[in-house]
């Protein structure tokens, strides 16, 4: 079958567009096959803007996974905006990979990794323009198996309808295990049609496909069962966890944009998982167990990558990168090895219980010294403990005390707000807190020009959380208690010019809220939305508060529930939820007891480092913590490359 190129059709249109860059593919270490040489293409999405969607490590993994195998094909697409979205419509032109420009309706799959639930709207839009069935139950053989990962795809249900099927947890080796039964069912001749394909990913019990499960629901309006409707397909779909993440050490050479995006470095994952009990994280609780990269595998995935990319910055991520066994051994490490190449380190934001100044110095030895960030979550110590986040007052200021002590002049404090049980009073003592953190930077430097910066999202309840029964507040409580934050900070001017509040409305948070708690009956929501122009819900400039309460109103009403029956109502303990038959590895119970402990404001240890809670992640996934010290140490660079941005001093004069 001969795919054409779009982009002699394209290429006029991009003058009349902003930022055309971000259309025309080509970037640096991007592949590019040959059509008809490829037995199985896939085609990656990631439903935001390429400024957001190029950047993301999972997209970019399976990428280079998948185009390593000599007989398949992956290319990428992204959401377009819609100025060009109007003239793609116009002009008749379909949905189209930036790598080749072929059409994202020829391919046999259509992945798309959903970080957030904000991105629902953009995957109709793309489906329509690559011209899908919006509905799967509309797709025919000759339509790619549109399949769903990421964290939002543990709760699949709100756009059930619109799935072929779903993958929970980790994909690198899910997609080699997709993409080899696609092979198998193409030499067979396709036998069974699509239903037939979608029977034998289902049936192993990794791959959840919506239409092999019937839906009941009760007079109060909440889900009576969920259950299969296909003797070959089990009663609970396995999250995927990958354990050795130095047997799969990529990217091994990252995508370089060609248009400004929302992260300008390389990238490496230097663990996965978390087991810090978080009550609010989903990404903690659904990526259990803790699973360490060895420091050899950091090492070589950081030289390769920077020879590979030329970028001058390395971002070592993960959950709470600091938490590391070897965090100390890795970051002086890679500051000596680099020493003098202008390559620098950072971290996401930090545990201010896993903080400490040479971690910070190592850091910054090599590039600039920016602003450290830390995530306190909750202003007042009762709330802390209804989260599971132990971090005391006296933690932070005695961190931050060392850290503008040693130079530094700006702390970001990351709280939330709206959480289970929270009062004002709760959310005044963030106020307190950016103060007593002036208070001490200037009394240990010396100096006026110490900032502290806080920034305040709304709190949304999650599936697989011990949170996912809580009810969730509504918008104009957070409004009104943001409102009355803003005041208390500037009761003492003379501190409260030093600090600066970021936040968001809770009106976003609402509709987040709605997406990732519902069910199938959401789903009629997101398509209305989306045929009244809803386009880049997680963009303020296009969010439109007012048309999803309009078309949650219109199409739940006449199914006695509404928006506050999803949002902020609270769940007994033997509600089915709508992702029940989904498992993340996590007991139920287990959870459920740990919901009781946060109303009553006990906090939980780390399992990491205590004896296990029975959480029930390793028993059921056949997984267990992997977690140093090792007590290797990272050796000196080997000599690379003429012209490599990553040089050796010693054979260079240095």
């Amino acid at each position: 079958m001969r795919v054409e190129s779009v982009f002699d059709r394209l290429e006029p249109l991009l003058p009349r567009v902003s930022k055309p860059v971000q259309y025309v593919g080509g970037e640096l270490n991007a592949t590019a096959k040959a059509w008809d040489d490829a037995a199985i293409r896939w085609c990656l999405m990631y439903p935001d803007a390429y400024e957001v969607g190029l950047p993301n490590q999972g997209v970019q993994i399976l990428y280079e996974i998948l185009n390593e195998q000599p007989d398949v094909l992956a290319e990428r697409t992204y959401a377009v905006w819609p100025d060009l979205e109007a003239l793609m419509r116009e002009h008749d032109i379909p949905q189209f990979t930036v790598d080749s420009h072929r059409p994202v309706g020829a391919f046999d799959v259509l992945g798309l990794s959903f970080a957030t639930e904000l991105g629902y709207t953009n995957m109709l839009g793309a489906l329509d323009l690559a011209g899908i069935p919006l509905h799967a139950v509309d797709r025919t053989d000759d339509h790619p198996i549109v399949l769903a990962g990421g964290h939002a795809a543990f709760n699949p249900e709100p756009i059930a309808d619109f799935l072929d099927a779903a993958v929970l947890g980790d994909g690198e080796e899910a997609v080699l295990e997709i993409t080899e039964a696609i092979r198998r069912w193409k030499a067979e001749g396709q036998p069974g049609g699509r239903d037939e394909l979608l029977l034998r990913l289902a049936e192993s019990g990794g791959v959840y496909v919506p239409k092999f499960y019937d839906v009941t629901y009760g007079p109060d309006g909440a889900i009576a069962e969920v259950v299969p409707n296909h003797d070959r397909v089990p009663y609970r779909v396995f999250k995927r966890t990958t354990m050795e993440l130095d047997d799969w050490p990529y990217p091994k050479k990252p995508l370089v944009p060609l248009a400004e995006s929302v992260h300008e470095r390389m990238s490496v994952e230097i663990f996965r998982g978390c087991t810090r009990g978080c009550r609010f994280c989903q990404a903690g609780m659904i990526t259990r167990p803790v699973r360490e990269r060895s420091i050899e595998g950091i090492g070589d995935m950081v030289q390769r990558g920077l020879e590979a990319t030329g970028f001058e910055e390395v971002g070592l991520l993960s959950l709470s990168s600091a938490d590391h066994s070897e965090i100390a051994e890795i970051t002086k490490g890679l500051a000596d090895r680099y020493e003098g190449t202008n390559t620098g380190l950072s971290l996401p934001s930090t545990r201010v219980d896993a903080f400490n100044i040479d971690l910070a110095n190592e850091l910054s030895r090599n590039g600039r010294r920016s602003g450290l960030t830390f995530a306190p979550e909750g202003g007042s110590e009762r709330i802390r403990r209804v989260i599971n986040k132990m971090v005391s007052e006296e933690d932070l200021i005695r961190t931050v005390s060392a850290a503008f002590a040693n130079g530094w002049r700006q702390v970001k404090l990351y709280f939330m707000c709206g959480l289970p049980t929270e009062t004002d009073e709760d959310v005044l003592q963030i106020a307190e807190m950016a103060k007593q953190v002036i208070r001490a930077g200037r009394e240990v430097s010396g100096r006026k020009d110490i900032r502290c910066t806080i920034s305040i999202g709304g709190f949304v309840p999650k599936p697989h959380t011990p949170f996912q029964w809580a009810s969730q507040s509504d918008p104009d409580t957070i409004d009104d208690r943001l409102r009355k934050l803003r005041q208390e900070i500037n009761t003492d001017r003379s501190l409260g010019r030093n600090i600066g509040m970021r936040y968001h409305d809770g009106k976003p948070t609402m509709v987040e809220g709605l997406l990732s708690r519902g069910d199938r009956r959401i789903g009629r929501v997101i398509e209305r939305v989306w045929r009244e122009g809803g386009r880049f819900d997680g963009w303020n400039e296009y969010f439109s508060f007012e048309r999803w309460m309009s078309c949650a109103a219109a199409e739940l009403e006449p199914l006695g529930v509404d928006v506050h029956w999803f949002t902020t109502r609270e769940r007994g303990e033997t509600e089915v939820l709508p992702w029940d038959h989904l498992d993340s590895g996590l007991d139920k119970e287990w959870l459920w007891a740990d919901w009781q402990d946060a109303l009553d404001a006990r906090e939980q240890d780390d399992c990491r480092w205590t004896p296990c809670f029975d959480c029930g992640v390793c028993p059921t996934m056949g997984t267990d913590i992997e977690v140093g010290p090792t007590g290797r140490k990272l050796l000196p660079i080997s000599p690379v490359g003429q012209g490599s941005p990553v040089r050796n001093p010693a054979l260079n004069g240095g």
